[in-house]
């Protein structure tokens, strides 16, 4: 086999320490192991400059290959970070030296590609959301700790209100925090637009208060609260992220959103849409089911430059939204979508999950599948769409045009009247349409 890159390292991640291999012919020890430490990180870019390296493969091991790929990045190396699932050791003894050996052997033959790896300023986005993201998830802890501790105590705070971190639950809450057990004067915290009146809210907050469940019920308010104020600190790193970075304004004023914001109790904490417009050059929250807080957790994992992708299947299939088809002998063996922890799907799948009752083409097209396929795979197939979408209107910059629920069915019936008339030709027959009497 040729020979495509001649100056080629493989390096095996570890927690503590790194395993290396260059070509044979550049040392004496050709195999070396190297702390994780960063005098140590320097140390292997240094014998790396001196072995005649300048392309260097490693697999994608945690966290742990992070440091070290930004080190070589500096040092001019060409990294290529490669799946591990990609450069599976073939069969015989696995130890850390075989592994590095390895993918040194595949990269020189150019046996590997690279994994996706966004710019810097991508990353920097990316690590503030997945920040925030992660306080969104420690604060919804918090409030089921909170419905606990009330459960425990009898008092049916959330069968009566449908969200008691709402004005009315933190206001009841704060009171029984403050010693207050009345009933009566609990209830007249009711914001007007609860369902349920004073009466029957007292009637949930008779209950048996006992210490050590207010005590718990206290700490959790207290780490709930804790939990917003940095997710408020990290809205404003976030914005004040987004005013520095990115394509440089032009001037123009961008036009108003197509669908209105929707109140988010989890959105970001400022009007991200200018920034949106100016990062995207189009208007990614027409796109139904998705927010400014959803559109800006997708291109902080994307980034803004879709031609890293050849086209929307490529997409796609990175975002693991498409089927994996798995044929041997001219059988099909599988075709499920392939597992995969991608953020950007995840956020794709949501949406389309609040599709179900949208007055819009692509919600009576979540609606056919999930009668077609079931709610899964429908979500699946409305994600896949979604994408779709997604990666053409950022790569085009053109608008997204909703054609409406009625066009889509009249199509979708067209498309179906078609497909009869051309499965009755084949047997012979013509379809005739019915007198209508």
């Amino acid at each position: 086999m040729e020979r495509i890159n001649q100056h080629a390292a493989g390096i095996d991640i570890g927690s503590a320490s790194h395993f290396v291999a260059v070509p044979e012919d550049r040392d004496d020890r050709p195999v070396r192991e190297f702390a994780a430490y960063t005098a140590d990180l320097y140390r292997l870019a240094d014998w790396l400059t001196t072995c005649g390296v300048r392309t260097v493969a490693m697999e994608s091991t945690g966290v742990y290959w992070i440091p070290l790929f930004q080190v070589l990045e500096e040092r001019g190396f060409e990294v290529r970070l490669v799946d591990a699932r990609r450069v599976k050791n073939v069969s015989g003894r696995k130890s850390d030296v075989a592994d590095c050996q390895w993918l040194q052997q595949l990269h020189t033959y150019g046996l590997l590609m690279s994994a996706f790896r966004p710019d810097d300023e991508t990353c920097v986005l990316r690590a503030y959301m997945r920040q925030r993201d992660g306080l969104v998830l420690q604060a919804a802890q918090h409030i089921q700790h909170m419905q606990k501790a009330l459960e425990l105590m009898n008092v049916k705070l959330t069968e009566v209100l449908s969200d008691v971190t709402g004005t009315t639950g933190m206001a009841i809450i704060d009171d029984i925090l403050a010693g207050k057990r009345d009933p009566e004067q609990l209830a007249k915290h009711r914001h007007p637009r609860c369902k349920n009146d004073e009466a029957t809210i007292a009637k949930a907050l008779t209950g048996h208060y006992r210490a050590e469940h207010v005590f718990a019920l206290r700490q959790a308010v207290t780490l709930y609260r804790q939990c917003q104020a940095l997710i408020g600190e990290c809205d404003a790193e976030i914005e004040r992220f987004l005013e520095q970075h990115g394509p440089k304004d032009d001037g123009r004023t961008p036009p108003p959103p197509e669908r209105p914001p929707r109140a988010s109790k989890n959105g970001l904490g400022f009007d991200a849409y200018a920034h949106l417009f100016r990062l995207a050059g189009v208007d990614l929250t027409a796109i139904p089911g998705l927010s400014t807080t959803s559109v800006l957790t997708i291109l902080a994992e994307t980034g803004i430059d879709a031609r890293r992708w050849r086209s929307a299947k490529a997409f796609a299939s990175w975002l693991g939204l498409c089927p994996n088809n798995r044929v041997s002998g001219g059988k099909v063996l599988s075709s499920r979508s392939q597992p995969c922890v991608n953020r950007a799907a995840r956020v794709f799948r949501m949406a389309a999950y609040g599709l179900h009752h949208a007055k819009s083409a692509l919600g009576a097209y979540y609606r056919r599948m999930q009668t077609k396929l079931g709610a899964p795979k429908a979500i699946t197939a409305t994600a896949h769409k979604l994408a779709r979408l997604f990666y053409s209107m950022l790569a085009t910059k053109r608008s997204f045009a909703d054609i409406g629920q009625e066009a889509y069915e009249r199509l979708y019936q067209a498309r179906r009247l078609t497909g009869l008339e051309r499965a009755a030709n084949q047997l012979g027959y013509k379809l005739v349409p019915a007198q209508v009497t």
